[in-house]
């Protein structure tokens, strides 16, 4: 597998400074992983609440698979694979590898255990480091090896994402972790901050990773608009459900009531009401719903709909790219709780709180060009029928989100971090 051509500049993954620096940066990130599975029990790991979660046991030998197939099966002479069953097993989508297990099904795989799942990581980390060393003026190993670790970064963000969403199924409402200190509840003074827009040139650039969906660099014309400096909160969208936002159709779009019929959605994912107060499930157990906070977990038809009813809409990809660098915005990452600035000229809350889903589809950018081998399956087959997200959330990995950053979900998901930010 090839991630770049080298003839083609523009699809060059970005080599971090020294060989040294990759090879310490690998065992930070797969030590993350591992960090992250610490409070489970190996009956947690198993788990699988439906067919779009993961076990964490899996995300755990998926992140290695990849290391496997992509790096030491591509450079390592004649290499024998740890397992053989293990390439089926592992796989997620990449059928120019090969057949997968069926996704929905993952939660059977109960061997390997979680002690021969972590055993295996090990092995192939002993391998990859050793082979970094040999190698250390490969380029093209080091552009596959920092694609893996992004890779992992994104499975590390989905893993707390998906135990979350098992841990709510159980009926004890079982916390990840003890809340260690009290969450920030400090209003927020949402405003409207005006963005001069015109001709400007958008996606990747500049030093730095990308994805090959966020490249390349092009011009747009965007129109003067309005984007809100907060998220919407709790306390915002309590307002659109007691005023019966659920229950009008004028208020979303067609496939959005579509889905309200079928699943008879009245509130929020984790949103829980007993004798008349509202609580949330969270990573830190079931709390009481902090009206301050913002509201997270929103599919698009819900965002779509409160922004219907609020008189607002929700921003394009375009305008919230262009909002952050007006506002010369920095990913930030707080895996804790919220503090929404108190600079009032100021676009807060762009990264560490919540994906925020924009009105723009998923789509390939003019000049758009997969990564080469069996990792363009990477981004570019999935560019249909979803809805891109921007930012970051306070589960995403620190140094992992960045302005140009193109999440995508299909529409009726909301179990992921994602909130709402309105535009005018």
């Amino acid at each position: 597998m090839a991630v770049t051509s080298a003839n083609d500049a523009d699809s060059v993954l970005n080599v971090i400074d020294t060989f040294s620096d990759l090879s310490h940066r690998y065992q930070q990130v797969r030590c993350q992983s591992e960090c992250l599975v610490e409070p489970l029990s190996e009956a947690d790991a198993q788990l699988q609440s439906m067919a779009d979660v993961s076990p964490s046991k899996w995300h755990l030998a998926h992140t290695t698979w990849f290391f496997e197939a992509f790096v030491l099966n591509k450079f390592i002479a004649n290499y024998a694979s740890f397992n053989s069953s293990y390439n089926y097993l592992f796989n997620s989508y990449y059928n120019g590898i090969g057949e997968q297990y069926p996704r929905q099904q993952r939660g059977l795989i109960s061997r390997p255990s979680l002690a021969e799942v972590i055993q295996y990581r090990h092995a192939i980390d002993d391998q990859v480091t050793h082979l970094l060393q040999k190698q250390s003026d490969n380029e093209e190993l080091v552009q596959v090896i920092e694609l893996g670790l992004q890779h992992e970064q994104q499975h590390q963000e989905l893993l707390l994402t998906d135990i979350k969403h098992c841990l709510f199924h159980n009926p004890v409402f079982p916390a990840y972790q003890i809340l260690s200190k009290p969450t920030v509840h400090q209003a927020s003074s949402s405003h409207w901050l005006s963005i001069h827009g015109g001709l400007v040139d958008l996606g990747h650039q500049g030093a730095g990773f990308s994805y090959d969906n966020e490249r390349p660099a092009h011009r747009v014309y965007v129109e003067d608009f309005q984007l809100a400096s907060c998220l919407v909160t709790n306390g915002d969208y309590l307002s659109f459900i007691e005023s019966g936002g659920y229950r009008n159709p004028d208020y979303w779009l067609a496939d959005g009531w579509a889905w309200l019929q079928t699943t008879d959605a009245s509130q929020p994912l984790y949103w829980l009401q007993r004798e008349g107060e509202w609580f949330e499930f969270t990573l830190f157990g079931l709390l009481s719903l902090d009206k301050h906070q913002p509201v997270i977990h929103i599919n698009y038809f819900e965002a779509n709909a409160y922004a219907h009813w609020s008189g607002m809409r929700l921003p394009t990809e375009y305008e919230w790219e262009l909002a952050c660098r007006q506002h010369g915005i920095e990913p930030v990452v707080d895996p804790i709780s919220v503090h929404p600035s108190t600079q009032q000229s100021c676009l807060s809350q762009a990264f560490g709180t919540a994906w925020q889903w924009t009105s723009s589809p998923y789509s390939a950018y003019p000049g758009f060009k997969p990564f080469a081998g069996a990792a363009g399956e990477y981004n570019g087959k999935f560019m249909s029928n979803q809805w891109v997200l921007r930012g970051s959330s306070c589960v995403t990995p620190e140094a992992h989100g960045r302005i140009s950053y193109r999440n995508f979900f299909y529409p009726h998901q909301s179990w992921q971090f994602s909130g709402i930010r309105l535009a005018k």
